[in-house]
């Protein structure tokens, strides 16, 4: 099963139920080399589903001591999709390794 690494909306409740269909179980990781940012979404279903204009965002900048907190969550493959659903277009999907070793999906800035 995948692993997605959040940082931002989708460790909340609400948008879990709304996207998955259920409350998902994570654990608690770092992601490493990366910055956090904020942006204005525009997307008027991912506002209204989150409650939020402002979103978290993150950028590579490779420097090992840059820390992002967040939560790993393991998915099946057809949530995965609904994920990329829910996130907009300012975001890309790539693959990265966490604090704790894993190897996970990580929605960043799109280049």
């Amino acid at each position: 099963m995948p692993l997605l690494f959040s940082y931002g909306t989708l460790q909340l409740e609400e948008v879990q139920k709304a996207t998955f269909g259920r409350l998902l179980r994570g654990e608690r990781d770092e992601l490493v080399g990366f910055e956090q940012m904020m942006i204005r979404i525009k997307d008027a279903n991912v506002v209204k589903l989150s409650g939020k204009e402002m979103h978290s965002i993150v950028k590579s900048n490779g420097k090992e001591e840059s820390r992002v907190g967040g939560t790993v969550f393991e998915l099946t493959d057809a949530e995965l999709e609904k994920a990329d659903r829910y996130e907009t277009a300012d975001y890309v999907r790539i693959s990265t390794k966490l604090a704790s070793g894993k190897e996970a999906w990580v929605y960043a800035a799109a280049p």
